[in-house]
C-alpha cells in the first residue's frame, strides 16, 4: 500500500507542476494580448486626437502591466 501511495503522489506532483506551467503561460498570453489592444486603442486615440482616451486608456496600461 505505502509504494501505491508513493507511486501517486510522484506522477501527480508533476501533472500539478504542468497544470501551474500552462497557467501561468495562458494568463501571460492573455496579458499580453490585452496589452496589444490597449496599445492599438491608444494609437487610434492619437490618431483621433481623442486625448481623454489617450488618457484613460495609458492609464489602463499602466494598471495591468
Amino acid at each position: 500500500m505505502e509504494n501505491y501511495t508513493s507511486q501517486v503522489s510522484q506522477h501527480s506532483e508533476p501533472k500539478e507542476m504542468d497544470s501551474l506551467i500552462a497557467e501561468r503561460i495562458l494568463k501571460k498570453a492573455i496579458l499580453d494580448f490585452r496589452k496589444g489592444q490597449i496599445q492599438k486603442e491608444i494609437d487610434q486615440s492619437l490618431q483621433d486626437r481623442n486625448r481623454e482616451a489617450f488618457l484613460r486608456l495609458t492609464e489602463q496600461l499602466k494598471n495591468i502591466s
